[in-house]
């Protein structure tokens, strides 16, 4: 039998057309399984949308969901933290807010979802992440806040996981391909004509929306 593949894409942005676009071209079947990287909100005109369908293809092959930088922010703002609430509303979380009629209808509809994003998930080879890891630090003593955020530390200097890396959160034109990572954020959401895309693990091809 022949086993399906892995595949990751990330920094969706409430593009629901790109993302349908890119499903289609990729033809998930039931021995395939998705990781998203996070990022499903702000920026674009459909983050319920988004989100509506990434769970929903959960019933079609195995899908394992984590944290982006947008997530984390809304739901330290729902929290009431000043600075989350500046980074919610200043980048996108207008659109998000448009999406779902309300601010209090994000939790409303997506809560559980939200409040279940993992930090990180591990493949024998891979290691998938939001944004990546500072450098030098153990993954237990890691804050996490660099899980989400961390930029230039990490995808400029070698880490110490005996795996790759697949991340996004930091745009590129094209995938950033190193020995030791790949990114896979090509600015969808951001620019108006940049691409979603995702990563088909093992053989690293990339296909694009």
């Amino acid at each position: 039998m022949k086993s399906g593949r892995l595949i990751a894409m990330t920094d969706i942005h409430g593009e629901l057309a790109k993302l349908d676009s890119l499903l289609n071209k990729l033809n998930i079947t039931s021995s395939d399984e998705l990781v998203f990287l996070g990022d499903y909100i702000d920026r674009g005109p459909d983050s319920k949308g988004v989100i509506d369908r990434i769970i929903s293809m959960s019933d079609v092959c195995k899908c394992t969901y984590l944290k982006g930088s947008h997530e984390y922010a809304y739901l330290n703002a729902r929290k009431g933290d000043e600075y989350y609430k500046y980074l919610f509303w200043n980048y996108g979380g207008i659109q998000t807010v448009e999406s779902y009629g309300s601010f209090e209808n994000i939790y409303k509809v997506h809560g559980k979802f939200l409040d279940s994003l993992r930090p990180y998930y591990e493949t024998d080879k891979y290691f998938f992440i939001h944004a990546g890891l500072r450098p030098g630090i153990p993954l237990e003593k890691q804050n996490e806040v660099d899980f989400y955020y961390i930029r230039g530390d990490f995808i400029y200097h070698k880490h110490d996981l005996a795996k790759k890396i697949i991340f996004g959160h930091t745009e590129f034109d094209e995938p950033l391909v190193q020995d030791d990572k790949i990114c896979i954020d090509t600015g969808c959401g951001k620019y108006k004509n940049a691409v979603l895309t995702a990563i088909i693990c093992g053989s690293e091809e990339f296909v694009h929306s």
